[in-house]
């Protein structure tokens, strides 16, 4: 069993910076890709920043600039780093990684349970 623990959110002023920590444990093989997500009140859950195996860094235009998205291969954790955060950024911000257990099995997909980044102004 893998498990995906944010941490870091909280409540902030415009203008000012949040570092989220993601670590995955568990049955770890590999880990194919992993990334960011957020999801405002009403609105659907969107990419803000991740890696995919062999690519690069994608980052959503909206953070482009402002967010650094790291990561820490030996512990498995990655980082978000928010810097100029305005209220448009307030949502549950959501971990997710692609994740093979053994040699030669199945990717699974996890998510972790979400921490809250509010921004007010």
């Amino acid at each position: 069993q893998v498990q995906l623990v944010e941490s870091g959110g909280g409540l902030v002023q415009a203008g000012g910076s949040l570092r989220l920590s993601c670590v995955a444990s568990g049955s770890i093989f590999g880990i194919n890709a992993m990334g960011w997500f957020r999801q405002a009140p009403g609105k659907q859950r969107e990419l803000v920043a991740g890696f995919i195996n062999g690519g690069s860094t994608m980052y959503a235009d909206s953070v482009k600039g402002r967010f650094t998205f790291s990561r820490d291969n030996a512990k498995n954790t990655v980082y978000l780093q928010m810097n100029s955060l305005n209220p448009e950024d307030t949502g549950v911000y959501y971990c997710n990684a692609d994740i093979y257990s053994e040699y030669g099995g199945p990717m699974v997909l996890y998510w972790g349970q979400g921490t809250q980044v509010t921004v007010s102004s």
